[in-house]
């Protein structure tokens, strides 16, 4: 049987079609410690990060994270909508990290007595709970907003050193501000948590779906209420000096489920 050149054409096309699709799945961002990285799939996929499932929204929308101490490799396994499976091998780039020394906490906040340890306690299970959220919602993919304006008086990564005790690395961005600054929602979500808390003061966490949450933290007043639904730039709350801090200023926090990420890169200029 002899064939025409376009007929030969037709017989590739299915086998450029399938190598299209295991290219399917794409990163965008650096993959760095502390990064979140966006993506998108062919509807249909299913992924897992170091065998954690990735939720993948009906349009192929997806969220990774990579914590500060993340090894210099992570493996995504990919299952295509056909059934074919892939390994793909992400290599993750490795930051330095600063070490902050603040001095003048009152002791009490350096080493908490035993009521504010069982208090501490239960506060870290009611944030560990919203942090956990897995929502179908999708605001994550959206660009980031400045939740307050101000001077950076702390980055995600260093580890701080409090009254000369070494304490677990701050895993968020602080922004220094007269109390009352207003602060905005850094993404449409809804909120998930709202309370006093004995380290980070009067705090709210926003869910903005698949895993991805912001925290807002040693506020003056909180303006929203758990199960509120707000939008991006919308003020949820006023800059304060509550909980343990040596100043006003907010602290802001990213976190894709448990794993804490740096927000500044994402940020507008």
């Amino acid at each position: 049987m002899r064939f025409s050149p376009g007929r030969r054409l037709l017989l590739a096309a299915p086998a450029l079609l399938l190598a299209r699709r295991a290219q399917a799945v794409e990163l965008r961002g650096e993959p760095a410690q502390g990064a979140l990285i966006l993506g998108q799939a062919e509807p249909g996929t299913r992924l897992a990060l170091e065998g954690r499932a990735v939720r993948v929204s009906p349009a192929g929308r997806f969220a990774l994270g990579f914590g500060r101490d993340q090894a210099e490799n992570a493996t995504l396994a990919i299952t295509h909508p056909d059934g074919r499976a892939e390994r793909r091998e992400i290599a993750v780039r490795p930051r330095q990290w600063n070490v902050q020394h603040i001095t003048g906490l009152p002791p009490a906040q350096v080493t908490p007595d035993a009521a504010a340890l069982r208090r501490i306690t239960a506060e870290r299970e009611r944030l560990l709970a919203a942090r956990r959220t897995d929502s179908t919602l999708t605001h994550f993919a959206d660009p980031m907003a400045w939740p307050a304006r101000g001077r950076i008086s702390g980055v995600f990564g260093s580890q701080r050193v409090l009254n000369g005790q070494p304490r677990q690395p701050h895993y968020g961005l602080d922004v220094a501000a007269p109390t009352g600054t207003p602060v905005a929602a850094a993404l449409s979500g809804r909120v998930t948590l709202s309370g006093d808390f004995f380290f980070f003061g009067q705090l709210l966490v926003v869910d903005h779906g698949h895993g991805v949450n912001t925290l807002y933290a040693h506020l003056s007043e909180r303006l929203v209420e758990e199960g509120e639904a707000v939008t991006c730039g919308q003020p949820i709350g006023e800059i304060g000096a509550t909980g343990r801090v040596t100043g006003p200023h907010l602290h802001f926090s990213l976190s894709w489920y448990l794993t804490w990420l740096d927000p500044q890169p994402l940020l507008d200029g």
